[in-house]
């Protein structure tokens, strides 16, 4: 659900018309509904406080990843939201935006060591070990602090799973995580170790699933690990879920509710007495925002092709060049006559700036508006200014009132931002 609804004809933010969005701030922008934000996360909560013998004092910890605007994160941050952050950058804004340290998990398969050393300083809740190597590094820079992090095994169960192979992120040959086969001795050793503290186990096998199967054949994977680690005297007192359940891009009616993720989790969870912790990030952010655009020109061929040419770009938009990702265009104020098919692409020199082929609309002409749904997450974040086109700007509605959180940068600030160099310069 999402709070995107036509009032009079037209298409608004909760009680804002896109139309005067378009107006105020131009296109393309991105748009966020604070109430659909608060809306889903409520739901997950509401559900996770369901199952509290399975699964504890549950940490849900967004997926900064999806979408790391500080208004929005900030948004979360007063719902009693944490943070899933994969950078020093993502931890630095989930901080920013009020999330409290010890609600932060910091994940990623490249953490350098300086990294390493921010989160330790910061006392995030726990860090993520995604191999030996990284093991041995975060004990080199705990001992070099004096300090002795909570730390959670990443593994790699063998179970991929997702929307697209480009987002699958359990499977055997992906980089993510320890073979299953290799995290009990992984655990152990860091047991032994003065420098760190290893509380529990984590796995994240994709982004975009769309059944319960993978997800509860990689949660029964982590039981069995934490029986057996038990068993050889081991303490594991958390289980990081990860992410990953998927949203109606397409509008479907037959995913799995997040009251039915949930209660999969807790049914394999129950009787271990651990806390759990969830990490949400397209399931609470991408129907919470639309990507604004005006059209720029209808171009049609002598063969019946009919292509919308789009002021937003792959550049602004990257999901359906990156991965083939579906999003639903509407028009923010349709005009009336029998639908059409178009080619929507956008004004980038490359081929790959084309977000669908052949989409069945109705009229639209130039100078109309349109907007791309589903894109609260995993679009503002990909964004560039490749062709030297501007950053797309970021807006956040709630109920009648608007901000511009991230704005539209002047080409004059594009160019300030690089000195030209000493011997370049005229006199």
């Amino acid at each position: 659900m999402h709070h995107f609804d036509r009032i009079d004809g037209a298409l608004q933010a909760e009680g804002v018309p896109l139309e005067a969005l378009a107006d105020a701030v131009g296109t393309p922008a991105y748009v966020y509904s604070t109430a659909t934000l608060t809306r889903h996360y409520g739901l997950l909560a509401d559900a996770v406080a369901a199952h509290p013998a399975a699964l504890g004092q549950a940490l849900i910890a967004f997926a900064v990843k999806a979408n790391s605007n500080l208004s929005v994160l900030a948004t979360l941050a007063r719902l009693g939201c944490g943070a899933d952050t994969v950078s020093e950058g993502e931890i630095r804004r989930a901080l920013k935006a009020g999330i409290p340290a010890d609600r932060i998990i910091f994940s990623g398969v490249g953490k350098t060591d300086a990294e390493l050393d921010f989160a330790i300083e910061t006392g995030v809740r726990q860090i993520n070990v995604e191999s030996a190597v990284e093991l041995d590094r975060l004990i080199a820079v705990a001992a070099s602090k004096g300090a002795r992090p909570e730390m959670a095994v990443r593994v790699n169960p063998s179970v991929g799973a997702g929307g697209h192979a480009r987002i699958t992120t359990g499977g055997a040959t992906d980089k993510f995580g320890v073979p299953a086969d290799e995290a009990h001795a992984l655990y152990a050793r860091a047991s032994l170790s003065p420098h760190v503290t290893p509380v529990g186990l984590a796995c994240h096998i994709g982004s975009q699933i769309t059944t319960l199967e993978p997800l509860e054949a990689a949660f029964r994977a982590l039981r069995t690990m934490t029986l057996e680690l038990r068993a050889a005297g081991l303490t594991v007192s958390r289980l990081d879920l990860g992410g990953g359940l998927g949203v109606p891009y397409h509008g479907q009616s037959d995913l799995p509710s997040i009251e039915a993720y949930v209660a999969m989790a807790a049914r394999v969870l129950d009787g271990l007495e651990v806390e759990a912790a969830f990490e949400p990030g397209r399931l609470l952010a991408a129907n919470a925002g639309v990507l604004l655009s005006r059209v720029i020109q209808v171009n049609e061929r002598g063969d019946g092709r009919r292509f919308l040419v789009l002021d937003a770009g792959m550049n602004d938009l990257m999901r359906p060049a990156l991965y083939d990702a579906f999003h639903d265009l509407v028009p923010v104020r349709p005009r009336e006559g029998d639908a059409r098919l178009y080619d929507l692409v956008g004004p980038i020199c490359e081929s790959t700036d084309i977000f669908a082929r052949d989409r069945l609309l109705p009229p639209i002409q130039a100078g109309d508006l349109v907007a791309f749904m589903g894109a609260g997450a995993y679009g503002a974040v990909l964004a560039s200014e490749y062709n030297s086109r501007p950053l797309v700007p970021e807006v956040l509605v709630d109920g009648d009132r608007w901000a511009v959180v991230r704005t539209r940068p002047t080409y004059d600030e594009m160019l300030e931002r690089e000195p030209r160099a000493d011997w370049l310069r005229s006199d």
